[in-house]
């Protein structure tokens, strides 16, 4: 009864010859935690025993499973598939599950929570568990990864601005089988285009959604996405079709623009900029020549000047009093601090193992520990975080256990603890000998106005004090301390400018005088 009060969610599923992957997906659905759901179970004209096994879930399960197919069984593709599930599901929710992928348990209960909270959104999604060992190949553990969604988990995202970064970074879209969508967002949008039959039919419809409604983005992964040669994005890539998908989606995307009367916006300039080798080949040609040339007056101008003469500076967009963006950038793309954070812990991926303590969430955990972590820990100074497996404080170092973790991940923290001394203290304790703490704290930073109004923003630290403060506590041998940034970076972070903005050679130049981000690795010196 109590399941019957909640909203109806409808569980699309569309499959071609699924056979050796679809019983191990519809069983993730049964296994739901959240029971008001119906599954629609759409044959895109399979010929391998699918049909066969999906009728048998009907016949087991007919009040909530149903089988949907085109006339003359034809194939017609991913988008019309979608569609007919779509037409004929019930369910104020819908979700979509393809059929060599997997959900996690709690998937729709959390999925569904979330957009009645959030009343606003259209759709929520979080990051994928890329999975490859699937199989039960201990080789294949080691590249299971998390997916990066390059925004602030558990943040809502307003349109435009998905779909600018979807543009930027392709890799971070996530698939159909992540997302949970209102019933009237697809009626308003027209659901998935039929013209995209396999590749990027998913990137078009989120394109619409995305101009249609703000989505959240959570940091919550509920589904595995399954890694194998036989997918289509992997067959795409075999048959060298991949770039011409991507140009055939570029130019559909143009024209919703166009009807849209969406072309002053930043993903009108994008896909302009993105199809301009391939509409135009001769005036991109001679863009890049008079690129090209610019830049070789710029050098030749700075050896003869040497330093820039005063009055000779440009200050183009930057001669403003607000910033570009006052969340770091995280609504155009990756912080620069975010990148700094992430480079760090990749060159240390093999530090995070064992039993590892993270602070917030353990997206970081999930994505830099993979097989090596036998136990996530997830610390909150707050009760209610769903995330949270302690509650307790740093700073007196209640509720947190000592000699119990392998891997303490503490970025980004120390500057909102007032007492750093004791929360470095305590995170001491709680390691066990031999452990490992991976810290990272803001330098040369904006304020960050969420956590100032909420706990507080109180330092900011340089190569110096964070090496006497971890030094103090670990010994001063055991600390290993890394600027990241320069002048560039520096200025491009305080305006909130994104990581994609930059060059890799812009971001990997550091200077020890512009110190952005600090990054710092202690270890807890094992016993003798």
């Amino acid at each position: 009864e109590d399941a019957l009060r909640d909203p109806l969610v409808s569980v699309v599923m569309i499959f071609l010859n699924g056979r050796p992957f679809i019983e191990e997906a519809i069983e993730s659905v049964l296994s739901q935690t959240y029971r008001n759901w119906e599954l629609l179970l759409v044959d895109d004209g399979s010929s391998d025993g699918s049909t066969e096994l999906a009728q048998r879930y009907v016949a087991e399960n007919r009040d909530r499973v149903r089988y949907l197919r085109h006339a003359q069984h034809a194939n017609l593709g991913m988008s019309a598939s979608r569609n007919v599930g779509i037409n004929a599901a019930h369910g104020q929710y819908v979700a979509f599950l393809d059929a060599d992928d997997v959900w996690l348990p709690e998937k729709l209960e959390q999925q569904v929570a979330l957009l009645e909270a959030h009343r606003e959104a259209g759709m929520v999604y979080g990051p994928a568990e890329f999975w490859h060992s699937w199989n039960d190949e201990t080789k294949d553990r080691q590249h299971d990864s998390i997916q990066d969604v390059s925004v602030q988990p558990d943040t809502l995202i307003q349109p435009p601005n998905l779909l600018t970064l979807f543009l930027k970074r392709e890799g971070v879209t996530p698939s159909p089988s992540g997302i949970l969508v209102r019933r009237e967002v697809l009626a308003a949008t027209g659901g998935f285009e039929e013209s995209f039959r396999a590749m990027h039919e998913d990137q078009a419809f989120y394109a619409k959604a995305c101009l249609h409604a703000p989505v959240f983005v959570s940091g919550k992964t509920w589904y595995r996405y399954r890694q194998h040669r036989d997918s289509c994005c992997a067959e795409a890539a075999r048959q060298r079709k991949a770039d011409g998908a991507r140009i055939e989606y570029w130019s559909w995307l143009r024209e919703y623009l166009k009807q849209q009367h969406a072309v002053s916006n930043e993903p009108w300039k994008i896909v302009n900029r993105l199809l301009e080798p391939h509409r135009h080949p001769l005036r991109h040609r001679a863009r890049r020549a008079l690129a090209f040339a610019r830049q070789l007056v710029r050098r030749m101008l700075r050896r003869v000047l040497r330093q820039t003469r005063v009055g000779w500076i440009n200050w183009g967009s930057l001669r403003r009093n607000e910033p570009i963006s006052r969340v770091f950038g995280q609504d155009r793309g990756q912080c620069i601090d975010r990148h700094y954070i992430e480079r760090f812990l990749s060159q240390h991926a093999a530090d995070i193992r064992g039993h590892v303590l993270e602070i917030g969430d353990n997206s970081y955990t999930r994505r830099f520990g993979g097989a090596r972590v036998a136990q996530s820990s997830v610390l909150h100074a707050e009760a209610g975080n769903p995330q949270a497996t302690l509650v307790g404080n740093l700073e007196t170092g209640d509720g947190v256990p000592a000699d119990a973790f392998d891997c303490v991940i503490l970025t980004q923290t120390l500057q909102c603890t007032y007492d750093v001394r004791a929360a470095l203290k305590s995170v001491f304790c709680c390691l066990r000998p031999g452990g490992v703490v991976l810290a990272t704290v803001p330098g040369i930073s904006q304020i960050s106005r969420y956590d100032m109004d909420r706990w507080g923003d109180f330092w900011r630290f340089t190569t110096l004090s964070a090496g006497r403060l971890f030094g103090d506590v670990f010994g001063r041998e055991q600390v290993e301390i890394v600027s990241c940034g320069s002048v560039l970076t520096a200025i491009a972070h305080l305006h909130g400018i994104a990581a994609e903005e930059l060059r890799p050679d812009e971001l990997d130049h550091d200077d020890q005088d512009y110190q952005v981000l600090i990054t710092i690795r202690a270890v807890k010196r094992p016993q003798t």
